[in-house]
């Protein structure tokens, strides 16, 4: 069975990657765990309690189809050397990461957002935490980004987020996936 993971950290945006995770379970027939950097109990923003499957020093990249990172107030705190060895090895599987709204700023701590398209919370956002950032020339002020395995959207984008997702892992599913863009971006059932 396919799996994806998702990182969650201490405060997470509980909201941010949940329409990525439902679809996948629901749609695309994907079994979802999640990491923590411990195995103890994650609290959300919301005040969800999540127990992890999974601690991230027990996290093999090679079992995942994709790693998702939600955001969070935690990621301005600085880098997680732990993280930043996982996304890496992820990207070198050719396996995506995806990261959303703060979570951004654990792939331009891990050097991927050198020299890919991506985007985050504002064009000077990444540079004002992560000081070894370059890549302000790729940055694009748009709701999500698919660049080489490493998909960025910004905080207020959670279903263009997941849309990207989906194309990364079922990319023969595009008229479903468009069914879903067009379903959340307007809010209406025909």
């Amino acid at each position: 069975m396919n799996t994806a993971y998702v990182l969650l950290r201490t405060c997470y945006a509980d909201w941010e990657a949940a329409s990525a995770l439902a679809e996948l379970r629901r749609t695309f027939g994907f079994s979802v765990k999640t990491i923590g950097q411990t195995s103890e109990t994650v609290v959300s923003m919301g005040g969800l309690k999540v127990t992890p499957d999974l601690a991230l020093s027990a996290f093999v990249p090679e079992s995942a189809d994709i790693l998702i990172l939600t955001g969070g107030e935690s990621w301005t705190n600085g880098e997680v050397a732990q993280v930043s060895e996982v996304v890496r090895a992820m990207v070198t599987l050719s396996r995506p990461v995806a990261a959303i709204c703060a979570a951004t700023l654990a792939l331009a701590h891990a050097g991927l957002l050198d020299d890919r398209l991506h985007t985050s919370n504002g064009k000077g956002f990444i540079g004002r935490y992560v000081s070894e950032y370059r890549g302000e020339q790729f940055y694009r002020a748009s709701p999500a980004v698919c660049d080489r395995c490493v998909i960025t959207a910004n905080g207020l984008a959670p279903f263009a987020f997941a849309a990207q997702i989906f194309r990364a892992l079922a990319p023969g599913r595009e008229r479903d996936i468009e069914t879903y863009e067009k379903l959340y971006s307007h809010g209406l059932l025909d």
